[in-house]
C-alpha cells in the first residue's frame, strides 16, 4: 500500500473521542488548544480486517471469559518467523494488558527492593519509573550522543554493572526515543558483558516492526544464534505497530523454564484477570492481515521524517535531528537555538505544541523533544514550520 492510499483509507480526526492525545491536553499541558505530538499513538485506523473481526466479535455480543485461541498463537508465531526470524514456541508465552505493566512485574519478580536496575539513558521514561517505583535502585549508563546519532558506551556500561551489582538490564531494542536499531555487534557485546556478570535482560521489543531502510531489528533472543535466548525476558505487542494501545494486550517471551517458573509464580500473585478478548481478537487480525497496512503506515513516517528534517536543514541547520532507523518518533536537540531552561516556554507557550520533553528521558537531555511522526502530514507540517518560524537564530 503507498502513502496516498494509506491516508484516504486510514487517517482520521481523534479530536472529541475521548483520546488521551487529544483530549486531556488541558489537564496534561494546561492548554487544551496544542497541536498534539507527544505520546506515541497516531491518527490512524487499524486495518479493516481488524475492524471486522472486531465487529464479529461484538454482534457475536457475548463477552464473557475467555482465552488465548490456538489461532492467536499461531498468528504471533507466524508473524515473528516471518517478520523477525524469530521461531518463538507457545509454550514460551505469556500475556499483560500492556508492556509497562510488564516491565513492573519483572522488576518485582526477579529483583529485590535495593537491588541495582539498569537502564541505557535516555530512554522511555516507564523504565525509571518501574523503578524507582518498586523500591529499586536506578542506575543509568548514558549513551554516547555524536552530533546527534547515539552509541553504547560499553565501557561505562560494564563499569556501572560491576561498581552496583545490577541485577537486571531493561533493554530499549529499537530504543525509544534515540531512534537507534542496535547493530548485531552492537547488541552480541551489550547481551556478552550481560552474561558475563550474571545480569538478567528484560528485552522491550514494542517498536520491532518500525524499522527504515537497510536497519535491521535482532531480537534479543536470537543474537549470536540465540546464545543468549535463557537470560532474556522479551516484551513486545501490537500496540504500536497497528495502533491498538487501547486494546490493553502484549506478549511476553520467556524461554528459560526456572525463570518462566519464577514469573509465573509471581504473577500469580497480583493478577487473577484472564486475557482481554477484544485485544486478543484485534492484534490477531491484525498479525494475520496488516503487513500491507504496515508498509503505507512505514511510507507515512518516513515521509513525514524527510520533511521535517529537510525543512529544519533549510531553515535552522544548527538544530540537530537524530537519524531514524526505527520508531516513528524524531528526537530532536533544540540547544544551539534554545536553552534548556526555555524550552518548554518555546514549544509549549511560543509554538502552541505538545510534545515529550528530552529530560522526561532522562535528566541530561533536557534541551531536547520527541516528536511524534506517526500521524497526517498536515500536523507535521504544521509542528515543524511553527518551530522554524519562531527558532531563534543564533
Amino acid at each position: 500500500m503507498n502513502k496516498e492510499e494509506f491516508l484516504e483509507r486510514y487517517a482520521i480526526d481523534r479530536k472529541g473521542t475521548n483520546s488521551l492525545k487529544w483530549d486531556k491536553l488541558e489537564e496534561r499541558f494546561g492548554d487544551a488548544d496544542l497541536l498534539a505530538a507527544w505520546v506515541a499513538d497516531m491518527e490512524f485506523k487499524a486495518p479493516e480486517q481488524v475492524i471486522e473481526a472486531l465487529k464479529e466479535k461484538v454482534d457475536f455480543g457475548v463477552f464473557g471469559y475467555t482465552y488465548a485461541p490456538e489461532s492467536y498463537f499461531e498468528a504471533f508465531i507466524n508473524w515473528e518467523r516471518e517478520h523477525h526470524g524469530y521461531e518463538v514456541k507457545e509454550e514460551w508465552m505469556r500475556f499483560s494488558t500492556g508492556v509497562v505493566t510488564a516491565l513492573y512485574w519483572f522488576v518485582n519478580a526477579f529483583t529485590k527492593p535495593q537491588d541495582a536496575v539498569m537502564i541505557l539513558s535516555p530512554v522511555y521514561y516507564p523504565f525509571a519509573n518501574a523503578v524507582k517505583d518498586t523500591d529499586r535502585t536506578l542506575i543509568s549508563s548514558e549513551l554516547i550522543n555524536t552530533a546527534g546519532v547515539y552509541t553504547i558506551d560499553f565501557e561505562d556500561f560494564e563499569k556501572q554493572i560491576l561498581e552496583n551489582d545490577v541485577k537486571l538490564f531493561i533493554h530499549c531494542t529499537p530504543h525509544n526515543p534515540v531512534g537507534r536499531v542496535w547493530t548485531a555487534e552492537e547488541a552480541e557485546k551489550l547481551l556478552s558483558i550481560c552474561e558475563k556478570h550474571d545480569v538478567l535482560v528484560v528485552s522491550d521489543e514494542i517498536h520491532h516492526d518500525m524499522t527504515f531502510g537497510d536497519h535491521t531489528h535482532i531480537p534479543s533472543a536470537i543474537v549470536a544464534g540465540g546464545r543468549y535466548s535463557e537470560r532474556v525476558i522479551t516484551v513486545t505487542s501490537a500496540s504500536k505497530t497497528f495502533n491498538l494501545a487501547g486494546l490493553l494486550t502484549s506478549q511476553i517471551i520467556i524461554e528459560n523454564e526456572a525463570l518462566l517458573e519464577q514469573f509465573d509464580t509471581f504473577v500469580n500473585s497480583v493478577n487473577q484477570t484472564e486475557v482481554n478478548m477484544l485485544g486478543m481478537t484485534a492484534a490477531e487480525a491484525a498479525y494475520n492481515y496488516g503487513a500491507d497496512w504496515l508498509e503505507g503506515l512505514r511510507e507515512v513516517v518516513k515521509s513525514n521524517e524527510r520533511y521535517a528534517v529537510e525543512q529544519f536543514a533549510e531553515h535552522a541547520p544548527k538544530l540537530i535531528v537524530t537519524p531514524l532507523e526505527g520508531t516513528y518518533l524524531l528526537w530532536i536537540d533544540l540547544r544551539a537555538h534554545i536553552q534548556p531552561d526555555s524550552v518548554k516556554e518555546f514549544v509549549q507557550d511560543t509554538c502552541k505544541l505538545a510534545i515529550d520533553y528530552g529530560e522526561w528521558f532522562g535528566e541530561n537531555s533536557k534541551g531536547f523533544i520527541r516528536l511524534n511522526l506517526g500521524t497526517e502530514p498536515n500536523y507535521i507540517k504544521q509542528a515543524v514550520d511553527r518551530i522554524i518560524e519562531h527558532l531563534p537564530q543564533s
